[in-house]
């Protein structure tokens, strides 16, 4: 058997990409192509009085204007959709009335012969408003707070046990209000959409995070058959959440490119990326920790409040991870929105448990304090054999492993408990640990196998591969199945005309596409075998399957290895080019186990005393994620995850002019994320995990997991270097003074 799965083999794709020649969905420039600009509201609440359009049009090269007064009336995404078909990005609609939610809204679109043309052209429309007063401060609206819709049911609100008779046995009881802003995704590839018309029919070439989301959503708002919207993405410059739906300017291309009868390519500016793919939004979050001397945890509770936009509700799911991390009698997670002028937010990398988890892991880590406990100590004393609030086994937990060995790596044994008390010459030095959780999502997903008569194999999905190594993951899978070498795998996606998978996001992709590419790939290999067994002309005949192994594709009798021939022998006696099989497979709905990856985080930071400079020197991270299926690509996206963290912790900010509604950090001048010089080494490992559990291969997935709890590790270790604990994130330098 070839084993190329759990080996850190090169990005089959890495060529390309540092070549130049993966193209990416700006890349596509086809005959006679127009480029698109879109024309934003400069205001964040009101109707536009009157837009005028007339300049513009004379300026050269301009071929239409598209705003309210001309633009096609568009369907409404049904409620009840589910989102394995498709999601929108927000229910609002792009130039379907003149009313203003926010400022940045989508107001109306230039089509030009050039991008240079229709730049300019657009920064002729001169529009006229009626302002109204706009909302934008969450902070003064906290009594308007409600419940929201939340058709996912991730803001759904938990109650176990008793919390009051929780409080009353407590000894030591703490309670802290935790803040997170609001947060923009940075991908190095900007949101784009190339949108080609023929006929009745739409190719878009599309930066997103789920082809065929794309596809259903497009078909249902523009009103024409799924089928006829073909969807294409080969290379995706990273995502992290702010692809994962359907936003406007997609819908803009197609509606653009219908409008003028020729291509049209729409690229999101960078200042447009504030604004136009949505944001992980403000939280406001108390938690109440109480425990017994002993540090036995009594009672958890934690109250999230976020901002929404006024025309739909957006549920940032900070409890989700509180419901079940840590063994307590009584615990209460509510979720609440509060109306504000601005978009809708979304996903954002671990949506939820990123910003869920630096309110509680700083909560645990206060509470630590407050019993003289070690940090780490007290995770153990309250330790979650089985899932507390489903009452359900864990499919497979290394968590008591990650925090055995991290320790370890880390030395955190030599940790002096005092703050202030550890120093490198004249800085200060802090170290602060926390614990990760994401869950596991396994999501219908088909996969084809071929095995050609040129001993090859071909593996295609219509997945999408978003800077992860999906592309190599597959192939090492399909080649493992196969018993052949990945040189001899191609694997394919990126096509809506492909199989059906789900969008990448949830960490789901290697878990979900991988079981489906494994069981064709399976299912490929026995099917040629069968044709071996049962051909008087192999000499392989009159053996059962279970007697037959292949290596490097050749089938071999396991007794007697001399015995046997090739796929192509096999294949080419039939006079049959290939062999194919596709494998569908279901959502995971089993109820008999609980499903999460896990994972402790250890940082260190250094603190200057007189300017208050914080930096992370050192961190230490290891998980347990099922089986890992190339620890290269899986060491990238955990030290991605931690990076995201440490960025979380000292430095992300979207700061809002609470008059305009307009984002002042609108660029990654001002809106800044950690350069090299910011990053600490980061020493990751993972713990051998095998799960027969969760899907046919064992994969719970990577992705996510590396960001939760290491915003808090960060802040914990703050608070042991300079005894000043900052609960509104980002820490900077003015909070320690």
């Amino acid at each position: 058997m070839s084993t190329s799965v759990g080996k850190p083999i090169n990005r089959v794709d890495g060529y390309l990409k540092v070549t130049g020649g993966a193209k990416y969905s700006a890349d596509f420039n086809l005959p006679q192509l127009a480029h698109a600009v879109i024309i934003q509201s400069s205001i964040a609440s009101g109707r536009i009085h009157t837009i005028d359009t007339q300049a513009a049009l004379l300026a050269p090269g301009v071929l239409a204007i598209i705003t309210h007064l001309n633009a096609p009336k568009l369907n409404s995404v049904p409620d009840d959709l589910k989102p394995v078909q498709g999601k929108i990005g927000q229910q609002l609609l792009p130039l379907q009335d003149e009313i203003i939610y926010y400022n940045g809204q989508h107001i109306g679109v230039v089509i030009a012969t050039t991008l240079g043309q229709a730049t300019y052209a657009a920064s002729l429309v001169r529009v006229e408003y009626e302002l109204d007063n706009p909302i934008i401060d969450m902070m003064s609206l906290l009594s308007k707070a409600y419940p929201p819709k939340d058709p996912l049911g991730l803001g759904k609100d938990a109650v176990r046990g008793d919390i009051i008779s929780g409080l009353a046995d407590a000894d030591v009881c703490i309670e802290c209000c935790y803040t997170t802003p609001i947060e923009h995704h940075n991908p190095m590839e900007l949101s784009a959409t190339v949108a080609n018309w023929n006929g009745d029919k739409v190719t878009l070439y599309d930066a997103t995070q789920g082809i065929n989301s794309t596809s259903t959503i497009v078909s249902l708002v523009l009103g024409i058959p799924k089928q006829n919207v073909r969807v294409l993405s080969y290379f995706v410059g990273g995502g992290f959440g702010c692809k994962g739906f359907t936003w406007s300017h997609t819908i803009l291309a197609a509606i653009a490119s219908r409008f003028v009868n020729r291509p049209v390519k729409l690229v999101v500016t960078r200042q447009q990326m504030f604004t136009s793919v949505g944001y992980r939004p403000k939280t406001l979050q108390n938690v109440t920790l109480g425990a017994i001397q002993e540090g036995i945890l009594t009672v958890i509770r934690h109250h999230t409040i976020n901002s929404t936009p006024l025309y739909e509700d957006f549920a940032e799911p900070c409890g989700s991870i509180t419901k079940m991390l840590y063994e307590c009698p009584n615990v209460e997670v509510t979720h609440r929105v509060v109306q504000v002028n601005l978009g809708t937010p979304t996903i954002m990398r671990a949506p939820g448990e990123a910003s869920g988890t630096f309110a509680l892991e700083s909560a645990i880590d206060e509470l630590a304090y407050a019993l003289n406990l070690d940090p780490l100590e007290l995770r153990l004393r309250n330790y979650a054999e089985k899932d507390p609030q489903k009452n359900l086994p864990w499919s497979s937990k290394s968590l008591y492993k990650c925090y055995q060995e991290g320790a370890e790596r880390f030395g955190w044994s030599q940790r002096n408990p005092e703050v202030g008390s550890m120093r490198n010459f004249d800085l200060l030095v802090g170290w602060g640990m926390a614990t990760a959780a994401y869950p596991v999502y396994n999501r219908p997903t088909a996969a084809t196998v071929q095995i050609l008569a040129s001993g090859q194999a071909r593996a295609i999905s219509g997945t999408q591969d978003i800077g992860t190594g999906t592309y190599t993951v597959m192939t090492q899978i399909a080649a493992d199945a196969l018993g052949i070498s990945v040189e001899q795998v191609h694997f394919e996606l990126g096509d809506t005309q492909l199989p059906r998978a789900s969008s990448s996001g949830g960490s789901s992709t290697a878990a979900s596409v991988g079981s489906a590419v494994y069981l064709a790939a399976q299912q490929a290999r026995d099917k040629l075998i069968a044709m071996a067994i049962t051909d008087t002309a192999s000499p392989l005949h009159g053996l059962d399957k279970t007697q037959v192994q292949v290596k490097d594709g050749y089938c071999y009798a396991e007794a007697q290895p001399q015995i046997g021939e090739t796929y192509a022998d096999i294949l080419k006696r039939h006079h049959m080019d290939f062999v194919e099989v596709t494998s569908e497979l279901e959502a995971n709905t089993q109820k008999q186990y609980s499903m999460y990856a896990f994972g402790a985080h250890f940082a260190e930071v250094q603190v200057n005393p007189r300017t208050r400079t914080i930096r992370v020197t050192r961190f230490t991270s290891g998980f347990g994620a099922g089986r890992i299926l190339n620890p290269k690509t899986a060491r990238s996206q955990v030290i991605g995850g931690i990076t995201f963290g440490i960025s979380m912790a000292l430095q992300e900010n979207s700061v809002l002019d609470e008059h305009s509604g307009r984002f002042i950090t609108a660029s990654l001048a001002d809106y800044h994320v950690p350069v090299h010089a910011d990053t600490p080494a980061i020493e990751t490992f993972f713990v051998e995990e095998q799960d027969t559990h969760i899907n046919p291969i064992g994969v719970k997935g990577v992705g996510e997991i590396g960001i939760v709890g290491s915003a808090a590790a960060v802040a914990n270790a703050i608070y042991h270097a300079t005894g000043k604990r900052i609960r509104d994130l980002p820490i900077t330098g003015d909070k320690l003074m």
